[in-house]
């Protein structure tokens, strides 16, 4: 089973399809694609001021960067011809240069695809650039990897918020020890389903488990049930990324391969949990390197609420995370949190009482839910937007 894709440079595949929302006026604009810039100079552009110019590979366009006024431009990792890169500095560009020696795009300006974070899986997994990335990030901690991280997440923040402007996104947390085959993977899958048939973009952490569930729910949601049914006996031949990623991860890729052109969902993963590897059915992926900006921009993205499957200590640090934000909010701000499982969250981690204990008498009150089963979830939302 091939997987393509080329890495994190400018020629990767891009989720344009996901609905990014470019800046296509204004005194600053965000110049992303060849075509674009070719058609801003066509259409009589005299000035870089104000362009930012991130990822292009623009060693062919010489004649045209010599005839424009370069003052107020910035280049994020584009590729130049040596004399035009010197050119571009000496007339007021601020160029920063690809860095070199690591596996990925600093600039890049797109979220990743499946496709792209696992080309290669066919030899190994060790051969994707997912793990070379991991790889990469697990060595000693030096000034200028830190910096280079820093580079790659702010690309990321970027790109996200273009995905996600105007759209109403609605978060699905639970465990990653969630496995296929099981009766809780199956109903976070239907969960999802019917989210994103109600017109809410699913948004998970992207790992395995309740999350990939979510994910592959959202996937199929235009698709009979029978389908979802029919991919979930396909997915549990594999029923785990232990012991072997490169099984868990094939068994999806086949499954988007037979069914093609998926609905959209978002997952935000992080090479923090290097053991955790990506799940394959979020259309785009937000991945980062610094877990705690992750979380936080997960948290903030889902302004239709947020829905806690049973989890452990890293869903319970969202649930309070989560309450942390709603604690404060005023009235206008607050966002549904729905907690699934009354027995998982008042006996077993009794998160629910504190919970409830925190929003009484403030705003949040009324938009704190305890349910026993998933099909309670789509009208508590619902009543809330």
């Amino acid at each position: 089973m091939a997987v393509g894709g080329t890495g994190g440079g400018p020629s990767a595949p891009r989720a344009g399809s996901f609905g990014r929302v470019k800046e296509r006026r204004g005194s600053t604009v965000e110049v992303e694609s060849l075509e674009e810039f070719d058609a801003r100079v066509a259409a009589g552009a005299r000035s870089l001021s104000g362009w930012h110019l991130q990822g292009l590979d623009l060693r062919e366009r010489g004649l045209a960067l010599r005839g424009l006024d370069a003052a107020g431009a910035l280049f994020l990792g584009c590729e130049l011809e040596p004399a035009d890169e010197q050119s571009l500095r000496a007339r007021g560009a601020l160029v920063f240069p690809i860095v070199p020696g690591i596996p990925f795009d600093a600039y890049r300006a797109s979220l990743y695809t499946a496709e792209e974070l696992y080309a290669g899986l066919d030899t190994s997994y060790e051969e994707t650039l997912d793990a070379r990335v991991y790889a990469w990030s697990r060595q000693e901690p030096s000034l200028d990897r830190s910096l280079t991280q820093a580079l790659h997440d702010h690309a990321i923040d970027d790109a996200l918020l273009e995905l996600v402007k105007d759209r109403r996104l609605v978060g699905v947390m639970g465990g990653h020890a969630v496995t296929r085959g099981s009766a809780p993977y199956a109903d976070a899958a239907r969960l999802a389903g019917e989210l994103t048939r109600a017109g809410l973009l699913v948004a998970t952490g992207g790992g395995p488990g309740a999350m990939e569930a979510a994910n592959l729910g959202a996937y199929l949601a235009r698709q009979p049930p029978a389908v979802l049914d029919e991919a979930l006996d396909l997915l549990a031949a594999a029923p785990s990324f232990v012991p072997s990623v490169q099984a868990w991860a094939s068994a999806a890729l086949e499954v988007r391969e037979r069914w093609p052109g998926g609905a959209h969902s978002l997952g935000i993963p992080t090479w923090h949990y290097g053991h955790e590897p990506p799940n394959a059915f979020a259309t785009a992926i937000a991945k980062y390197f610094r877990n705690a900006i992750r979380e936080a921009v997960l948290l903030h993205a889902a302004s239709a609420g947020i829905v806690f499957l049973p989890g452990a200590a890293g869903t319970v640090q969202e649930v309070f995370q989560d309450a942390c934000e709603n604690y404060y909010a005023d009235a206008s701000s607050v966002a549904p949190m729905v907690l699934v499982g009354r027995e998982h969250w008042t006996r077993t981690l009794p998160v629910w009482p504190l919970l409830e204990s925190l929003a009484r008498e403030r705003h949040m009150a009324g938009h704190v839910h305890l349910v026993d089963d998933v099909s309670e979830v789509p009208a508590l939302l619902a009543s809330a937007g």
